[in-house]
């Protein structure tokens, strides 16, 4: 049997490597062997902190009696969904014509071409409540792929059929004041009354529509605000009281029982929301998590820690988050995935630097600025038409997963906002040109492509751009070009933004639960923008105009701390938010402006704090 996840960069990957199934990794290899044997594919999706990945890999994969039915009949694929999301959304999409109970793991089989004719989720090593077992399964495609061949190419070509037939984009038509406030009311009809978040069955904190609500509580929505507040304090039983992370999501209703891994993209937005509801404590505790916890040693942040880990010698599930602070010094940490995605990571480099602006926390800025510098070495290209990025990467070693519109909106987001916190204009300028590269006549897409496996297969590669748990890549490229469109006059960042978002505006309006990225920066776009730029007489200076100030800082709102040199630099870069902005009589200036149209500069805090609104 070949060994070919040994050296993965995956850490999922490689937690198969010792499984006796011959695995492949995803590429066009497993699929030229699949049609030298004329054998099906079983793609395999899941994660490194899936529990129930876990579980099936020490069922099923690791039986070696079923490993040898699978080799024997079968090609077998292993994909981690975070380093190739493209694959990932190509085959939920899939697999939602055979099962509308959609996760991980994910388990699709596949015609050698590429076309999908069966797919599901975890199968038990035993039937279970009418769930058929993992073999029976096997068992079932062998069969149909031998006796019914016509059948099983005549269900592959129909899904692929009806995933390629893709709805016309329609015109970016931004919500109204009206309709963003009819969100809001439906949102407040799905939220639990007896115990907070949103259902009644399992608890996420669903970030994306928390940052919708902030935002429309930012601007006077008071609808919004009651239920924002509500739902965040509802998130917060899912922080650990120890190391501040918060977990993925509860179990049950009422927020027990915590599904114990702890994803860098929820703590990053999680930060996000303590900035929003000036929650120091708040921040504090999620911070102390990414720079205790998940902080790398070059400075980058892990792709996320487990649930599982070893508990006194045995395997348990939460068992060392159940320990104080004494208890788990005694104990092995759950393992890391080491693995550095670069949207993901300029998602947290972005929430540090806001975080640190508004708390007035240099060192979380420091963090955010050694963060975006490691991401930058291993992660960024530079090129004669632009930058390109790298998806992911492990202690230095690059993947060969295409980088998707997470990873250019997600890092570009990040660099701005710390941008912002730090005056740097060389950085404003990687993260606009960023974006600048995803920029097409008709819309966005990343300069190098799809996955060129699914593409070679004429697979569906059109991400998902719903936001259950993260922004959608569109997404967060139209909220890197919205804030683009607050600092360059005239740059058509603005025009940018409404297309990526326009093909998700109107599922948007129908369903606004599963759009609250989305959502919430059409609502940015919609409004009437507000920018501060404080200009300092010198990098340390701080009181009166530029504690004012801080109290500003929300992630949806363009608040810059920068000096005199600094915003020449800024301006000179293009950013015309900065032109002219200069420290009046050696003090603090602040500029306060409303889609570039400013008010007197003013040099007395009292006169900055009664401007609030």
């Amino acid at each position: 049997m070949a060994d070919r996840l040994r050296e993965a960069i995956s850490p999922y990957l490689r937690s198969h490597a010792d499984n006796p199934v011959d695995w492949w990794p995803w590429g066009p290899d497993a699929f030229a062997e699949a049609a030298r044997r004329d054998v099906p594919v079983l793609v395999s999706i899941g994660y490194a902190t899936c529990h129930w990945c876990h579980v099936m890999a020490r069922e099923s994969f690791s039986d070696p009696q079923l490993a040898g039915y699978l080799d024997d009949h079968l090609v077998a694929i292993k994909v981690d969904r975070e380093e190739h999301p493209d694959v990932d959304a190509a085959f939920l999409a899939a697999a939602s014509a055979f099962t509308p109970n959609l996760g991980w793991p994910l388990t699709v089989f596949l015609t050698p071409a590429g076309r999908t004719f069966f797919a599901g989720t975890y199968f038990p090593p035993e039937p279970v409540r009418g769930v058929p077992s993992f073999r029976q399964v096997l068992e079932a495609i062998v069969e149909a792929w031998t006796e019914r061949r016509a059948e099983v190419e005549s269900t592959g070509a129909a899904v692929a059929e009806a995933l390629a037939a893709m709805p016309e984009v329609p015109d970016a038509v931004l919500p109204s004041d009206d309709e963003l406030a009819a969100a809001v009311a439906e949102l407040a009809d799905f939220e639990d009354r007896d115990h907070g978040g949103f259902g009644a069955d399992a608890k996420f904190p669903n970030a994306p529509v928390l940052r919708f609500l902030a935002g429309r509580a930012l601007r006077g929505d008071a609808a919004a605000a009651r239920l924002g507040d509500r739902l965040y304090t509802a998130t917060l039983a899912l922080r650990d009281p120890v190391e501040g992370g918060f977990f993925r999501y509860a179990v049950r209703r009422d927020w027990t029982e915590p599904h114990y891994e702890r994803m860098l993209s929820d703590n990053a937005q999680l930060l996000d929301l303590a900035t929003a509801h000036g929650d120091a404590a708040g921040a504090e505790a999620v911070a102390g998590f990414l720079l205790g916890v998940l902080r790398l040693p070059g400075g980058a942040f892990a792709s996320a820690q487990d649930s599982e880990s070893l508990v006194d010698g045995a395997r348990s599930e939460g068992g060392y988050y159940a320990l104080d602070a004494a208890g788990r010094a005694t104990q092995p940490p759950p393992a890391l995935d080491a693995k550095v995605l670069a949207g993901l990571n300029g998602m947290a480099v972005g929430a540090l630097a806001d975080a640190g602006v508004r708390f007035a926390r240099a060192d979380w800025i420091a963090a955010a600025a050694r963060a975006a510098d490691a991401v930058c070495a291993v992660h960024l290209v530079p090129t004669p038409d632009g930058p390109r990025l790298r998806r992911a990467s492990r202690d230095g070693r690059v993947s060969d997963a295409v980088a998707t519109l997470e990873d250019y909106g997600g890092l570009a987001g990040g660099l701005l906002r710390l941008a912002l916190a730090t005056g740097d204009a060389a950085r404003a300028a990687l993260a606009r040109s960023l974006v600048d590269v995803c920029a097409t006549a008709e819309g966005i897409a990343t300069p190098s492509g799809g996955d060129p496996v699914l593409a070679a297969r004429g697979i569906a590669v059109d991400a998902d751009r719903t936001e259950g748990a993260t922004p959608s890549g569109a997404a967060l490229l139209a909220d890197a070009a919205a804030r683009l469109a607050e600092l360059v006059d005239g740059g058509g960042y603005r025009e940018l933004a409404e297309r990526a978002l326009a093909p998700s505006l109107a599922p948007a309006r129908e369903r606004p639960i599963a759009y609250g990225a989305t959502l919430a920066t059409a609502a940015r776009l919609a409004a009437s923008p507000v920018e501060l730029v404080v200009v300092l007489p010198a990098v340390d200076a701080a009181g009166g105009v530029a504690e004012v100030a801080r109290t500003w800082a929300h992630p949806d709102r363009t608040v810059a701390l920068v000096t005199g040199p600094q915003a020449e630099a800024l301006a000179a870069a293009g950013f015309s938010l900065f032109a002219e902005r200069r420290a009046l009589h050696d003090l603090a200036t602040a500029y306060l402006c409303e889609g570039f149209v400013c008010r007197l500069p003013t040099t007395d805090a009292a006169v900055l704090a009664s401007s609030r609104g």
